[in-house]
């Protein structure tokens, strides 16, 4: 594919052009913060970006800054569309007249982009929910060129005051780096290090270990960084203003650990423990610690299922029959539709969109053309819509608004995923 003209979702879409934040460091705009260094006479890039129109414009806004070769393209982490524009950079070092750089990942990369090959249909459908795109805008879209050599542990480039180390971070992701500067004391946390809560517990991706995270952070912290770049958002200044903000977001993911545990201990069911979860201010009301993506909910429910099984505890749930035909004789025994749908509506009338949604559920999951059952369908859409303008993270927002579409659009109430 010669050129996708994709661009970054809005969620992770950093604006355009490079900024300078240090001599020879520069952060190019685009899917996240790509990072540039000056390793000693030529560049180590962090991320080619999604590619098209974008990689091309952070190559043309790198090259107002300098005219160092690249001398090495290294993956942040593995996920989709970060390195998709590999080729433009390739392209361009070739139409210099440089020598091709090295093009380096961490080697959980490859397993990863094994399961993303054989996942691709469920990988492109996801991606379109979750950053609010048409169904099959993606697909065949989702580039991810395998890297030309890996490495386990740490990678050191260049030498002296420019040497740069390029650790291994595991975070988002279990294939995610940092990259270390010893003598400016400046890291750049890739995906360890955001703007925001952790990104743990996405409602649509795998369990993220939360405890590993913070293990890393306070690796991270132990270097004693006196500037912090994050892959989002701006950068941390001052030994001890990067050294709070990493250790005080461990700390935040251990009393989160310790806590889903206690209450997993004592009994409570996973629903349950959310409902008693009450954070700690001073550690999760912090800018750092926004829910602007993520969640701290999210997180509590990926420590609750790494040391649970799918089982919701309710019997009925063990072997249950298709949704459809129990949504259609749940609605079957109501005997009296609209007393139901007067009695979400007057739910959300006081507030209480999320019991609403309880409630309304009972009907506008059935199958079925009754007057009653596309009423419910209709308010079952107004309140997701409702309900999205009520939490903080992007990708919550994306999914109640996606299943709103799919019900006005005649769908089921699932996403489309199957």
């Amino acid at each position: 594919m010669q050129d996708t003209e994709e661009r970054p979702a809005a969620a992770l879409a950093t604006g355009t052009g490079c900024e300078a934040v240090a001599d020879g460091i520069w952060l190019l705009h685009g899917q996240g913060q790509s990072f540039v260094a000056d390793i000693g006479g030529a560049l180590l890039l962090v991320d080619a970006g999604p590619g098209g129109k974008v990689t091309r414009a952070m190559i043309a806004a790198l090259r107002e800054q300098t005219g160092l070769p690249l001398a090495a393209i290294c993956f942040s982490h593995g996920h989709l569309g970060y390195n998709a524009g590999l080729s433009e950079w390739l392209a361009h070092a070739a139409a210099r007249g440089d020598a091709p750089p090295r093009v380096i990942a961490h080697a959980n990369v490859l397993a990863r982009q094994a399961r993303y090959r054989e996942t691709m249909g469920l990988q492109e459908r996801m991606a379109e929910i979750q950053f609010r795109h048409p169904a099959g805008a993606l697909s065949g879209r989702l580039l991810f060129p395998a890297p030309a050599e890996t490495f386990t542990g740490t990678l050191a480039l260049g030498s002296g005051e420019r040497r740069a180390e390029i650790l291994w971070a595991p975070s988002e992701t279990d294939d995610a780096v940092a990259v270390w500067l010893p003598g400016p004391r400046l890291l750049y946390g890739g995906p360890a290090v955001i703007d925001s809560i952790p990104n743990i517990g996405t409602p649509f991706r795998t369990l993220r270990d939360t405890v590993r995270w913070a293990d890393t952070l306070e690796r991270l912290a132990a270097l004693a960084p006196r500037t912090v770049i994050r892959e989002f958002g701006s950068a941390l200044r001052g030994e001890q203003e990067c050294r709070h903000v990493l250790a005080q977001t461990a700390r935040a993911l251990r009393w989160l650990r310790a806590e889903v545990v206690r209450l997993m201990n004592a009994g409570y069911g996973e629903r349950e423990m959310l409902a008693r979860l009450e954070l700690p201010p001073e550690l999760f009301d912090q800018p750092w610690m926004r829910p602007a993506y993520g969640d701290p909910s999210y997180i509590a429910r990926d420590i609750y299922r790494s040391e649970n099984g799918w089982w919701d505890r309710n019997p009925t749930s063990l072997h249950p029959a298709a949704p459809e035909r129990a949504a259609e004789e749940i609605a079957a025994a109501v005997a009296d539709h609209d007393a139901l749908i007067r009695h979400a509506e007057a739910l959300a009338a006081r507030g209480e969109t999320q019991l609403a949604l309880h409630v309304i559920d009972v009907l506008a999951t059935a199958r079925g053309d009754t007057p009653a059952l596309n009423r419910a369908r209709a308010l079952k859409a107004r309140l997701l819509r409702e309900r999205a303008a009520q939490v903080r993270s992007y990708v919550s927002r994306s999914l109640y608004a996606a299943a709103a579409d799919t019900i006005e659009q005649g769908g089921a109430n699932a996403l489309g995923i199957r």
